[in-house]
């Protein structure tokens, strides 16, 4: 059945399915932010939370392996065995097969009777059309289902168109929640407060005010248990299809009229359609693909990415990319967009630096060669914002020094700051689709991602390796270099 009206929020019981309820995803992130949404009673009274997996076991297996795997990824002083006693009487395991319909009566018979449902696909993409058909033929969808959409959604535009036909055959659009969970972390909402709750930067959030726009999501592990996936992926697929370029939208957007979920997404969906389409020109000159290999990480040895279990030894995956991209609109003409992600990077950082323009001339002749100012958000593994500024230094003559105007968002609130999970659970059992992706952001985003994939098919060159534990191939400093900047951890 196909639903002809958009969910509302309800105080029915709540069913909330998680498809791979045993897998990675929810052990380490789903499962334990309900716990925190436990805790808080920030879930409805009347929560059911059902694990789906292949494995054959009864509830009290399945209970025995949270208890094993879950605490370790939840905050020692947040778990008391009462509040965790009652957090398991919610979770019920339906051991079933996604790719058998008649797995799915079971699942319906284990929901409650007139209850909301969230269905959860922490699953591989390739599973999200058959689900979606098997849940529709067990009759489990109606008006006020709803569905997440883990990624990576398709592995091009035509994929992804495919899976949002399939999954919008029994969902409405706005039942559809395609979740990016860098929309959840406090530091990206508090951005767009930032932006629009203050006058202080909106004068100056543009060219020519603005030189250049960087934004680094960087980690230090490797592709660990993930091999299999990453290699058939690799980082712009992973990455930058997703969370750099939404990063991206929050940055560049222009303001929209109001917080609804369509006028949020409405402005951050023209930004992707600004984005200047990169020809196979376009991507041998303003594209890094990087490999990592052999180095050494957090004082460890680490192996290249060659070296990797379950990694062919000629695989071409990218485990780095920088890039330069450029917004053809007023706001931010001739202004470089500088995007870098990588593994095995010297250290775990996402952040986002606005880069603002040069002095156009300078009374004191010892300043330093450097950016004058800038603004640091910084997403993790802190969260604060800073915002860099000339001082003079104390004695005698007018020498200058960088200092930075800090805001600890940690120390400046003292209430509890939930996880960008938790967060996201929250808005879609209530039905709030803002930070959510709409479907045409999604394939738009694809629309000008491909293109970077098909040039570098094309252009059949090997990703540049870089040692495990640098920030990436010196060719990504030479793409800064040419816009006359560097990556604020070489200035």
């Amino acid at each position: 059945m196909t639903p002809s009206t958009a969910p509302a929020p309800s105080t029915l019981p709540l069913d909330l399915v998680i498809f791979g309820g045993a897998g990675d995803l929810s052990v380490r992130k789903l499962l334990p932010a309900l716990y925190m949404a436990h805790l808080h009673n920030n879930l409805p009274a009347q929560t059911r939370i059902h694990a789906l997996g292949r494995q054959p076991w009864d509830r009290t297996a399945f209970l025995a392996f949270i208890e094993d795997k879950v605490p370790g990824f939840i905050d020692a002083t947040a778990r008391t065995e009462t509040t965790w006693q009652g957090f398991l009487q919610r979770l019920n395991y339906v051991s079933l097969d996604a790719t058998r319909a008649g797995d799915f009566t079971s699942l319906g018979e284990a929901l409650q009777a007139g209850s909301d449902r969230v269905y959860y696909l922490a699953t591989a993409p390739s599973l999200f059309t058959t689900i979606c058909e098997h849940l529709a033929g067990a009759s489990l969808i109606d008006v006020r289902s709803r569905v997440v959409l883990e990624k990576p959604l398709g592995h091009d535009l035509a994929s992804a168109k495919e899976i949002n036909d399939s999954v919008g055959r029994h969902f409405l659009e706005s039942q559809i929640f395609r979740i990016d969970h860098y929309l959840g972390k406090e530091t990206v909402q508090n951005l767009m407060v930032l932006r629009f709750g203050n006058t202080i930067f909106e004068p100056l959030w543009r060219s020519p005010y603005i030189k250049s726009v960087q934004i680094t999501v960087a980690e230090s592990v490797g592709v660990g248990s993930r091999a299999g996936f990453y290699d058939s992926t690799g980082a712009l697929r992973d990455m930058v299809q997703n969370h750099l370029l939404q990063l991206l939208c929050i940055v560049a957007m222009e303001p929209p009229v109001s917080l609804d979920p369509d006028a949020v997404r409405d402005e951050k969906l023209k930004v992707l359609r600004s984005l200047r389409p990169m020809t196979v020109a376009h991507v041998a000159r303003d594209t890094v693909r990087g490999q990592y290999s052999a180095g050494a990480s957090g004082g460890d040895k680490a192996r290249g990415y060659l070296q990797e279990d379950n990694i062919p030894p000629d695989s071409t995956t990218e485990t780095f990319v920088a890039l330069r991209a450029h917004i053809n609109n007023w706001r931010w003409a001739n202004v470089p967009i500088l995007l870098r992600t990588g593994k095995r990077m010297a250290e775990r950082r996402s952040e986002i630096v606005i880069e603002f323009a040069d002095l156009p001339y300078t009374i004191f002749p010892d300043a330093p060669r450097q950016p004058v100012n800038r603004l640091m958000i910084r997403l993790q593994p802190e969260e604060h914002v800073q915002l860099q500024m000339m001082a003079k230094e104390p004695g005698s003559g007018m020498r200058l020094r960088p200092v930075n105007l800090n805001l600890d968002l940690e120390l400046a609130f003292s209430e509890r700051r939930a996880e960008a999970y938790e967060r996201l659970l929250m808005d879609v059992i209530k039905g709030r689709l803002t930070h959510f992706m709409r479907r045409d952001e999604l394939e738009a985003a694809w629309t000008w991602v491909e293109p970077i994939l098909d040039g570098w098919k094309q252009l059949n060159e090997k990703p540049k390796a870089y040692t495990a534990g640098t920030w990436g191939p010196a060719a990504s400093s030479a793409l800064m270099a040419r816009e006359g900047s560097a990556w604020v951890e070489e200035s």
